[in-house]
C-alpha cells in the first residue's frame, strides 16, 4: 500500500511539473524585455520655472505699473504695456514674424534694464508651438556684432509668466 501511494504522489509530481513549465514563460519575459530596452525613446525633459498670475496679486506701493504682455493672437503678435497696446505685429503669411518682436522686445529692454519679468498671453486655439517661440524670442535675443558673423546671446525678460489672452 505504501508503494502504490509513493507511485500515485510521483504520477502526480510529474503531472504538476509538465503543467507548470515555466521555462517558455522565462523565455518570452527575457525577449520582451530585451526588446523593450532596445525600442525605448530615452529623452531629455527640460523643465522651465514659470509663474502663472494669481487674481489676489496686488502691485507694490511705490513700484510704476508697468507690464509688458505678448499677446498671441491667430492674426498675429501684440505688445502691450499692461493697460494699452503698445505694437502690433502682423503674420507674414502663415508664420509669426519672431525677428520684428524680438527687435521690440530688445528696444523695451533698453528703455527698462531692470525689468525681468514679463507675460505672454495666448488666444485659445493658437498651436502651443507658437507658444514655446515666442517665449523663447521673449527670453533672450542673439545679437550681432557689426561686421561679425557669430551673434552673442543677451537675456531679455527670464521670468515669463503665462495666461489666457483677453
Amino acid at each position: 500500500m505504501a508503494r502504490r501511494r509513493r507511485r500515485q504522489k510521483e504520477e502526480l509530481d510529474m503531472d504538476i511539473m509538465e503543467v507548470l513549465n515555466l521555462t517558455p514563460m522565462m523565455d518570452v519575459f527575457t525577449v520582451l524585455v530585451v526588446f523593450l530596452l532596445i525600442t525605448a525613446v530615452f529623452t531629455s525633459i527640460t523643465i522651465m520655472e514659470l509663474s502663472v498670475p494669481t487674481g489676489a496679486g496686488a502691485a507694490a506701493v511705490g513700484k510704476p505699473n508697468f507690464a509688458i504682455e505678448v499677446i498671441v493672437r491667430k492674426a498675429g503678435l501684440e505688445i502691450a504695456n499692461g493697460k494699452s497696446v503698445e505694437a502690433v505685429i502682423p503674420k507674414k503669411g502663415d508664420k509669426y514674424d519672431l525677428e520684428k518682436l524680438s527687435e521690440v522686445m530688445r528696444g523695451i529692454k533698453a528703455q527698462y534694464p531692470d525689468k525681468e519679468d514679463a507675460t505672454v498671453l495666448m488666444e485659445p486655439k493658437v498651436e502651443y508651438d507658437y507658444l514655446v517661440q515666442v517665449m523663447d524670442v521673449v527670453r533672450s535675443a542673439v545679437v550681432k556684432a557689426p561686421g561679425s558673423t557669430q551673434g552673442a546671446r543677451v537675456t531679455l525678460f527670464p521670468k515669463i509668466s503665462i495666461g489666457d489672452a483677453p
